[in-house]
């Protein structure tokens, strides 16, 4: 995956082209960004290249003490086949001599109107999101309380039935059919729409549903990060389900374990209520609220408390 520095211009709000602007095609391979201030003082062994170089107030602070000439040998040598792009923060004016060795070598250089951590925040989250490993899943994303639930199970099985039912009782709709995944902080899963899929939902016998127009724009959101995933699958009379809620199941993503619950369909079962309240379940869960283990602790208790009775009357 890469990006381009138009792409990058476009993605990342108040970037601006001061050079450069022949060589917009040039692309972004590695999400980390660099503030290159060793390598002001001549040190280049470990320079990262291939990065986004970032200057900053102390990196301009710091060439404007320095002769025309060490600039122009500084900058030359930070100018190199790799290096996709300068941005100089706070608006502040770039050296005449990275203008000069940028352009000599065909990199953009762009002047962004941010702090320099604001900017390095927003670069980050913006290159993460779009650098990294991606993959589709058939199924149904959507945000129940804040809790991103990813609905999957057979085709047919009443997946986006549920979803327009979850819509009509309040929660978002991020995705239908199918959901593009990819990892964040290495922990994190996001799911997202497919741009031709967006804000719709496909009802068999009724066609395409755009849920803006019927719902409003309340009733989506662009992306979320999938805490919870909901497996519907038909009911086997003879599979013995889970009673207690103590049987969690994981779906594994990029290496990322998600919590996973296997719902049975069968006639007459509101999948919309029983997700909605997995959902929340879930949510108190992660909050420290365990309702299978107050259960299981009160029949300990009361085990206990037979116990001592049954003890007395012998």
């Amino acid at each position: 995956m890469t990006v381009t520095i138009r792409e990058l211009v476009d993605g990342v709000s108040g970037l601006k082209v001061v050079a450069g602007d022949d060589f917009m095609d040039r692309r972004i391979s590695v999400a980390d960004v660099s503030r290159p201030s060793i390598e002001m003082t001549g040190y280049f062994n470990f320079y990262p290249a291939d990065r986004v170089q970032i200057f900053g107030r102390t990196e301009i602070s710091f060439a404007e003490r320095m002769t025309s000439d060490e600039r122009k040998i500084i900058m030359k040598k930070m100018c190199t086949e790799e290096t996709p792009c300068f941005i100089i923060t706070r608006n502040l004016t770039p050296p005449e001599e990275l203008i000069e060795a940028a352009t000599h070598r065909g990199i953009p250089v762009l002047v962004a109107n941010k702090a320099t951590t604001r900017l390095v925040s927003n670069l980050t989250n913006f290159l993460e999101s779009n650098l990294a490993d991606r993959c589709s899943q058939h199924g149904v994303l959507i945000d129940i309380y804040g809790m991103g639930v990813l609905i999957i199970g057979d085709s047919g099985i009443g997946k986006s039935e549920t979803a327009l039912e979850l819509v009509k009782r309040g929660h978002r709709l991020v995705a239908d059919d199918r959901v593009d995944l990819f990892v964040l902080d290495d922990s994190r899963i996001i799911g997202e729409p497919p741009e031709i899929l967006r804000n719709l939902i496909e009802i068999r016998g009724l066609g395409v549903i755009d849920v803006v127009n019927l719902f409003g724009v309340g009733a989506v959101r662009a992306s979320k990060t999938v805490n919870l995933v909901i497996n519907l699958e038909h009911w086997d009379k003879n599979r013995e389900y889970d009673r207690l809620g103590n049987n969690t199941e994981s779906f594994k993503i990029f290496n990322v374990d998600l919590p996973k619950i296997s719902i049975p369909v069968r006639v007459g079962r509101n999948l919309a209520i029983i997700i909605e309240l997995a959902a929340m379940n879930r949510r108190a869960k992660d909050m420290g609220h365990d309702s299978t283990q107050t259960f299981e602790d009160n029949l300990a208790r009361l085990i206990q408390q037979n116990t001592l009775t049954d003890s007395k009357e012998k």
